[in-house]
């Protein structure tokens, strides 16, 4: 690429806004040139906004430091100086809808991590591993927003990114039938140990929302594009458990597996391993060599251990075993705000950008 693209981030200053800022420093396709929070943060520089809340174990960038935060709201303005934005604004769920449809209607391409918009029957909602395909969708969409450059496309939920592509991977063996329960880490809710104190030594067996994203979410990955809009599969049938446990990064699950051709362990860990797509096959900057890896060793996969496989963009997978009831069981892991958030939407924009659906301004 010749020239960087100027990206905005839409929320720059939350936890999910802060790791886009970390993650596209040095970026060799992207450039940060805007940065766009709520109106008491707006005029400020970025470094004043952020003040002590930084949350990144890495630096503020250098970057960003100086530049004047603008308000979300006005639309207009910030997407007059940028050719897309990443979308982690701290809104309503209808608020959301309305303000990221308001930037594809200025034909500002609109990358999201919220979850308001997955299930907009013609908005992509796309682990480029798993079904790029439903990118193709965008065609529709920009039909009905008539645009001809802005669009909007999102990643999945969290908590689904430690299971589903490993049941991506064992698709030919046909599961039809699933158990999870998933760990999850205290920044999948934005915060610390130190703003939430409550959660040392502690484990609260609710999150809202999550257990039917967990459910739900996977079968519209799997999904097929039908009249212009994504339709969810029918199988595997998911029910899950979701659970706030006191981990900073990384969501864990364990997760039990019915098959209608049941194959042997090998079989499975070597689909697991072997398993990749487009971003592999492109080399896109973010994407993992290795999307998931196998561990053999009897207490892995662990976070302190494994959270950071790949960047924190790849998948880590042990304790495959066959079940009593079930066929075969495994725990996963993966980075819940880098795969599971910022990094995989800006995975999601690389891949948007390798096919042409993001480019400059003219």
């Amino acid at each position: 690429m010749d020239k960087k693209l100027r990206v905005g981030v839409l929320g720059a200053t939350g936890m999910v806004g802060q790791r886009f800022i970390a993650l596209l420093e040095n970026h060799p396709w992207y450039q940060v040139v805007a940065v766009a929070a709520s109106p008491r943060s707006a005029g400020k520089t970025y470094e004043e906004a952020v003040g002590g809340r930084w949350k990144m174990a890495t630096p503020m960038p250098e970057a960003v430091k100086k530049l004047v935060v603008m308000n979300v709201n006005e639309v207009e303005a910030v997407a007059a100086c940028v050719d897309f934005v990443f979308s982690a604004v701290d809104m309503s769920k209808d608020e959301i809808k309305a303000i990221e449809e308001a930037y594809a209607r200025t034909e500002t391409p609109v990358v999201s991590n919220n979850s308001a918009h997955r299930w907009t029957p013609d908005v992509p909602m796309v682990v480029p591993e798993i079904n790029p395909e439903h990118f193709q969708v965008i065609e529709f969409q920009r039909r009905r927003l008539g645009t001809k450059r802005g669009f909007i496309a999102v990643k999945p939920n969290c908590s689904i990114q430690s299971y589903a592509p490993v049941l991506t991977a064992w698709k030919e063996f046909e599961p039809y039938e699933v158990v999870a329960t998933t760990y999850q880490a205290i920044s999948g809710a934005g915060k610390t140990f130190q703003d939430w104190p409550e959660m040392v030594e502690n484990i609260i067996p609710y999150i809202g929302g999550e257990e039917e994203k967990s459910e739900q979410e996977p079968l519209r990955l799997w999904g097929e594009i039908r009249d212009g809009v994504i339709v969810k599969a029918a199988e595997p049938v998911i029910t899950c458990q979701c659970i706030r446990v006191p981990v900073l990064n990384g969501h864990t699950a364990a997760v039990f597996v019915k098959f209608r051709k049941k194959p042997s362990k090998e079989e499975l860990i070597a689909r697991m391993v072997e398993f990749k797509g487009l971003p592999q096959e492109l080399a896109l900057p973010s994407a993992p060599r290795q999307f998931i890896q196998y561990l053999e060793e009897d207490n892995r996969p662990q976070v302190r251990a494994d959270v950071d496989f790949e960047n924190g963009m790849g998948i880590s997978v042990g304790r495959l075993r066959e079940d009593t009831v079930y066929d075969y069981k495994f725990v996963g892991l993966s980075h819940n705000t880098v795969r599971g958030a910022a990094g995989g939407a800006v995975l999601c924009a690389e891949l948007l950008t390798a096919q042409g659906y993001i480019q400059a301004r003219e």
